[in-house]
């Protein structure tokens, strides 16, 4: 155990706990993220500090079973299973009944019903979008005319965090130095700290942690592969929506038409779109279109439909390097689809991180060590989505020089606030921070940040707006 190790789990208490990848063993042949594993975890540990393997090993066979090719046949045979289960929810305005389906399991939406009582039960855990829950499923035989079909009889959502105190949070973080605590986030993300090479390796890590913190923070890290971009966006938090490659339609990102419900941006913090070179949009002006007005304004109107959301998005990608570890191109944004090489639709983005500066991961990088729950880390992060206390602060530090570019001034000030927010939660007020702090760690990586955009955006609009250097934003008084 490290020192930094020792003391999360003395500040943090019950929020915080040990990973021994031995333990995790248990979860081979089960894709579960890294969110359930940890509640499944610390709910099989004994008053004596010792882990339950057996008892969850029962739990999970019983709970979450490894063959789910054999669950529709279990069903058909008159079994009811309770399961914990990672589900998507529709609901249909035309047959006025609201459906699921499993697709881990095979089991489609038109071949389930869930009853009305429990909709009215759980009102805002059962509506369209993905879900985790603990559900009893049975299956009802054709009879009078009516297909067969499975019903969900019990739902308990999937909540391990039903209260979270933000200012203990708050008070747990001022306890740690700022270099202590950047290692917290590291291992909160399941990485150990002592292999990263130095500070701003460890930084630009944590930059990935920006959009998750900040409602509709928009970015794009482009890196060489096996540095974790996949395992850090789809793992820490059940309210991230990972898109890896294939073909995306409008109807399931923003809104389907012939059902008339908003799509998967409406319900999720973030959307990453892995893989990007492989991602293809069923119609490229049309993603366009909507990425331009929703980018910027948070909405954008489809038929009569004015869709709204606080989603950020994420671009992931691979991108070339040298020898010497950088790109081979300085054009980075080549690599993206066709549909970006826009530099009208490139100027929404907020910021971008340079992959290239991170490690490969190798086994050396997996956590044995006390770190935070990762479902207590992703209820923080995404509570603190809307706490308005922070883009205060920054308003009250930053001065913004006249003329300075809407956009950028926006984009800076949004990427400090995620910073703020992130590196330093306790301060909720400009009197609280070293302005000094505030200037290295949270306002000049948002300059760079969306300096690169810029930059590239000159690359592919030489004679737009985008040739001017960035407004020279300062710290008021330092």
């Amino acid at each position: 155990m490290s020192e930094i190790g020792e003391k999360i789990r003395q500040v943090f208490g019950n929020a915080a706990v040990y990973k021994d990848p031995a333990n995790y063993d248990v979860f081979n042949g089960r894709n579960l993220p890294s969110f359930v594993k940890d509640y499944l975890i610390s709910t099989h540990i004994g008053p004596d500090g010792v882990f339950k393997r057996v008892e969850l090993s029962r739990f999970l066979d019983a709970h979450i079973p490894k063959d789910n090719s054999a669950v529709i046949a279990r069903l058909r045979r008159g079994e009811n299973l309770t399961l914990l289960t990672r589900f998507v929810v529709s609901t249909s305005l035309a047959s006025d009944k609201t459906r699921f389906q499993i697709p881990d399991m095979g089991i489609k939406e038109s071949d389930t019903e869930i009853p009305e009582y429990l909709v009215e039960e759980y009102p805002d855990d059962l509506v369209d979008g993905e879900k985790w829950g603990i559900m009893k499923l049975v299956y009802i035989g054709p009879q009078d005319n009516k297909r067969g079909y499975v019903e969900m009889v019990k739902f308990k959502p999937f909540r391990p965090m039903q209260k979270l105190d933000l200012d203990y949070f708050r008070q747990c973080r001022s306890q740690f130095t700022l270099e202590e605590w950047i290692d917290v986030l590291i291992s909160a993300m399941e990485y150990t700290p002592s292999t990263f090479r130095n500070l701003t390796q460890k930084l630009e890590f944590l930059t990935r942690l920006l959009p998750f913190i900040e409602p509709r923070l928009n970015f794009i890290e482009l890196a060489p592969k096996g540095t974790g971009k996949s395992y850090v966006f789809g793992n820490l938090s059940k309210f991230v929506w990972l898109v890896s490659g294939g073909k995306v339609s409008r109807a399931k990102l923003v809104y389907d038409r012939s059902r008339k419900a908003p799509g998967i941006m409406r319900f999720y913090d973030m959307v990453a779109f892995d893989e990007i070179q492989t991602i293809t949009f069923s119609d490229n002006s049309e993603m366009q279109s909507f990425l331009k007005n929703y980018l910027e304004f948070g909405r954008a109107t489809i038929d009569n439909y004015e869709f709204m959301s606080e989603c950020g998005v994420m671009l992931l990608g691979n991108i070339m390097l040298s020898s010497d570890n950088q790109p081979i191109d300085f054009r980075y944004f080549d690599a993206l689809p066709d549909v970006f090489h826009e530099s009208a639709l490139l100027d929404r983005f907020q910021g971008m991180i340079e992959g290239w500066l991170l490690p490969r991961v190798n086994v050396d990088m997996a956590l044995h060590d006390w770190t935070l729950n990762v479902e207590f880390f992703s209820e923080v992060l995404h509570q603190m989505r809307t706490e308005s206390a922070y883009s205060h602060v920054v308003d009250d530090l930053v001065e913004v020089p006249q003329g300075a570019d809407m956009r950028h001034t926006k984009a800076v000030k949004r990427t400090a606030t995620a910073y703020l927010k992130l590196l330093f939660p306790h301060v909720t007020s400009a009197e609280q921070i070293d302005l000094k702090e505030f200037d290295l760690y949270c306002l000049q990586p948002a300059i760079r940040r969306r300096d690169i955009v810029r930059e590239q955006c000159s690359n592919i609009d030489a004679e737009g707006s985008f040739s001017k250097p960035m407004p020279l934003y300062r710290v008021k008084n330092l």
